[in-house]
């Protein structure tokens, strides 16, 4: 906040020079003249554009702070690294008044340092040195607990290490009221303003298959539109398709000579990738089919029928192709392809003329940033015709005064960074976009490696294509499952739903979780590992989280209501402690990608939900033990009753055997049977001895699978051989049926008699 407000003093500032400037410059004019070679007046004039630069950016800076403030302070209640650096700031002016150091709070490395540490002591011993202060490091923390004296809900307490390093330890009690908070309310989104957001991602071309090149663009888009749309704003998911340009004048030539009928009879183009091949390869060795070719650019660009029906039917094939591709991953756009803003090019190329922005180079119409750097936009080339440049401007126009967006997002490789920011500082110069009410982001991202370090392509050398890569990522899932057999428990249906979940999963995930920043190694054997940072090890995470609820049995949401009404949170444990620690950060995290929309942190902080959970699970009992639960009758004149949670069930027909887990209260929690596709095709028939074996493994799995390790059964070998073989396979497995008997100790003062009569010794 503290810098937000020296900002805002320095913009204030630099519009008083500028002022000031524009005076002298107006005083030199008047008083000597408009020469050329006035050096006194070229120096003011410089100085005045270099000014308007700064200002330019620290209004944009403010801008974007003033976003991220926003955000922030609305949620303040709810992120706890929030609340810590706006006390820290508070304690920072207080302590130290005037000074504008900002509060750096961060988590801590380790559990000794407590949960966070602010690191600012350094930097403000730097500050009053340059002011002629001697203070050491820990007297500059210890100024700053000073200040921090009025008790701090979220805090516990403060210590001081090192080089002055304030450790925060988090109050338990804080937590607690936290964690049943989100129980009571569920988990919700920070507060903060709804914007309308586009979303430019993914941009195939048409006539082109789209290759591994667009994964990258497509996965990411769709991501931060999800995420976008999770936190409550407007968002329009736009697929800028290369739908135009003189490319469809050589395709729509082909396509006379190949198909003279294709305005009465559908041509059969199956193949669009060889079909642009072939009248690439005439455009290259034929002139003749070359002129026809910029013909039939020209009729079309004039609106003729029949070329418009031409390249209306090369567009549908691509459009199919690409949709086929979207429903695999799940993705929603709306196609916006260049052709969409054809006549908004001619209008905004009339304005920039008429406003003055527009020079003549070479016979090109190019425009410049503010600053005169950098590389111009190609605006009219000099043959008249339009740019990608041309299109963006247009594009930019049209979503922020026709969509009324407040925020636009293009997700493309990294290499067209310095196209965008060029585009949006002419934006920014033709009054276009203005930075102190739209955000304006370009997420750019690494190319994909393959596991050789070199850029991914197939053993021929080609690109590789996106649908045969997704096929290879199904072929791969399944291979996987049928290694750990999920075909014995898993029907048709289940398995293919698996198989595409493992795959689609794996594939996302690994590029997600990647800084999109850096290059990444596309590898399916890591992907497909259950161990670490992968879809595989999240999806068991979530598996095991899930088979926890269902096995406490009966109707989860209402049980858990129950115990929401009438039970208080107690965070006893140190695991459970730790695990309600992370799971408070969730505000911070979607704070922090909201600033930089880079989704890896994202990852990264799922992936220590999922560990933080298994180090829970593996210390503390999430539901009542899964054993049997006795308590002893009568007078020890026999053993002890004991009341099992769940009995083992066995319903045999003439055709068929079921296995069932029934809960003593709530019915069947885990059912098998040979009835089911998965084991009914191993089998001859349904209820011979080789289908009570396969039964027993199957059901014995299952149950594995969700934790029961501990049964009641009422059932006796002697029903069968059978019957038997089902038991002594699900005993095989690690299923325990029955426990020894238990005799309750005798105690020590009737050892020899009882001391009353009823009392009879064991």
């Amino acid at each position: 906040m503290a810098d937000f407000d020296s900002a805002t003093k320095c913009i204030r500032s630099i519009e008083k020079e500028i002022h000031l400037l524009q005076t002298e410059i107006s005083n030199t004019r008047n008083g000597i003249g408009l020469e050329d070679d006035n050096a006194e007046l070229k120096k003011l004039m410089e100085e005045n554009t270099r000014l308007k630069h700064r200002l330019e950016i620290l209004q944009s800076a403010i801008a974007k702070e003033s976003g991220a403030s926003e955000c922030s302070n609305d949620a303040s209640g709810e992120s706890i690294l929030g609340e810590l650096q706006r006390i820290f700031s508070e304690a920072i002016c207080k302590a130290f008044s005037g000074m504008t150091v900002e509060a750096v709070v961060t988590l801590s490395t380790s559990p000794k340092f407590g949960d966070y540490q602010c690191n600012s002591a350094m930097q403000i011993v730097q500050h009053l040195k340059q002011q002629g202060i001697k203070m050491s490091p820990r007297d500059v923390a210890q100024k700053l607990i000073d200040e921090l004296r009025t008790p701090i809900a979220s805090v516990e307490k403060f210590e001081i290490a090192g080089a002055g390093y304030v450790n925060i330890f988090l109050s338990r009690s804080y937590g607690e009221q936290r964690i049943m908070s989100i129980l009571k309310e569920g988990l919700r989104p920070p507060s903060m303003a709804r914007k309308r957001v586009v979303v430019d991602f993914s941009s195939p071309n048409v006539a082109k298959e789209m290759h591994v090149g667009h994964l990258r663009s497509t996965i990411i888009g769709d991501s931060i539109c999800r995420f976008l749309e999770f936190l409550g704003h407007d968002v329009l998911r736009i697929n800028h398709i290369g739908d135009w340009g003189t490319q469809f004048g050589m395709l729509i030539a082909h396509l006379q000579d190949r198909f003279p009928n294709f305005q009465t009879v559908s041509p059969p183009i199956s193949d669009l990738q060889a079909f642009y091949k072939e009248s690439k390869v005439r455009f290259d060795s034929d002139e003749v089919f070359k002129k026809r070719a910029y013909e039939c650019v020209v009729k079309l660009q004039g609106g003729e029928p029949s070329y418009l029906k031409a390249w209306n039917l090369i567009c549908d094939v691509s459009r199919k192709e690409f949709q086929t591709i979207y429903n695999r991953l799940d993705v929603k756009l709306i196609e916006r392809g260049e052709s969409f803003y054809q006549s908004r090019m001619k209008k905004i190329v009339e304005e920039l003329k008429q406003s003055g922005f527009l020079e003549e180079d070479e016979g090109r119409l190019i425009m410049w940033n503010e600053a005169r750097a950098g590389i111009p936009l190609t605006v009219v080339k000099s043959d008249g015709g339009f740019t990608y440049d041309t299109s963006d401007m247009a594009a930019i126009k049209q979503r922020l005064q026709e969509e009324k967006a407040d925020w636009l997002i293009y997700v493309t490789d990294a290499g067209q960074a310095t196209h965008f920011q060029t585009i949006f500082s002419c934006a920014k110069r033709a009054k276009i976009l203005d930075a102190s009410k739209h955000r304006v982001d370009h997420v750019g991202f690494g190319v994909v490696l393959g596991e050789d370090g070199k850029k991914f392509k197939t053993r021929s050398g080609d690109t590789v294509k996106l649908a045969e890569l997704l096929d290879e990522g199904l072929k791969r899932a399944m291979d996987k499952l049928m290694q750990k057999e999920r075909n014995l428990v898993l029907t048709h249906d289940e398995l293919t739903a698996a198989q595409e979940s493992v795959a689609y999963g794996c594939i996302k995930y690994a590029d997600l979780s990647h800084n999109r920043n850096n290059e990444y190694v596309f590898s399916f054997d890591k992907m497909l590992e259950d161990k670490g940072n992968t879809a595989v090890y999240l999806l068991y995470a979530y598996t095991r989280i899930r088979s926890i609820a269902r096995n406490c049995g009966g109707d989860f949401a209402n049980n858990m209501q129950k115990v929401i009404d009438t039970t208080e949170v107690k965070l006893e444990h140190e695991k459970e402690w730790k695990l309600a620690k992370v799971l408070l950060r969730f505000t911070d995290v979607v704070l922090l990608i909201m600033k930089n929309l880079s989704l890896h942190c994202l990852c990264e902080f799922v992936y220590e939900v999922c560990t933080t959970f298994s180090e829970f699970y593996d210390s503390c009992y999430c539901i009542e033990k899964n054993k049997q639960a006795y308590k002893t009758d009568g007078y020890h004149l026999e053993r002890p009753v004991r009341n099992f949670w769940h009995r083992l069930e066995l319903n045999a027909s003439n055709k068929y055997v079921t296995a069932k887990l029934v809960h003593f209260e709530n019915g069947t929690v885990i059912e098998c049977s040979t009835t089911e596709w998965a084991l009914k095709r191993h089998l001859y028939k349904g209820n011979d001895y080789t289908a009570y074996s396969t039964l027993g493994k199957a059901f014995a799995a299952r149950c594995l699978d969700a934790g029961l390790t501990e049964m009641r059964c009422d059932l006796k070998p002697t029903a069968g051989i059978k019957v038997d073989a089902f038991l002594r396979a699900v005993e095989e497995s690690g299923i325990v049926l029955q426990e020894p008997e238990r005799i309750r100790p005798t105690y020590s003062w009737d050892m020899h008699r009882p001391e009353k009569p009823w009392e009879v010794t064991e």
